[in-house]
């Protein structure tokens, strides 16, 4: 078996327009939520959608290009890892968050939609 890696693949649509930040040296960090879909059918045989929510990180040059080219509702491919996290909120409750620190992205969906 290959050696197990941290390795996530999404295809979605952008809840938000990419948040930019210039970090000190002029680089570049995107951050942005991305909804996927599954729909089943349930026992009575309807069919039912789930939406779960991602949160997604991009720094650098594809950071970039999420600045450059996206926008909330663009369909998207992503690939990258899990990074886990905690912080302590104001109230001094620690809080973890989870999110996909982005490597790759494909742009889906027609080109021509405004």
């Amino acid at each position: 078996m290959y050696a197990l890696k941290n390795k996530v693949q999404l295809i979605g649509n952008l809840g938000n327009a990419p948040e930019i930040k210039s970090i000190t040296g002029g680089k570049k960090m995107a951050r942005f939520s991305m909804a996927t879909n599954e729909t089943y059918r349930n026992a009575k045989g309807e069919k039912v959608t789930e939406t779960q929510w991602h949160n997604i990180v991009a720094w650098g040059k594809v950071a970039e290009l999420a600045e450059k080219y996206l926008s909330k509702g663009s369909e998207i491919a992503i690939e990258g890892k899990l990074v886990n996290r905690s912080y302590t909120d104001k109230d001094g409750s620690k809080k973890y968050i989870t999110e996909v620190q982005l490597n790759e992205l494909l742009m889906l969906g027609d080109k021509n939609k405004s």
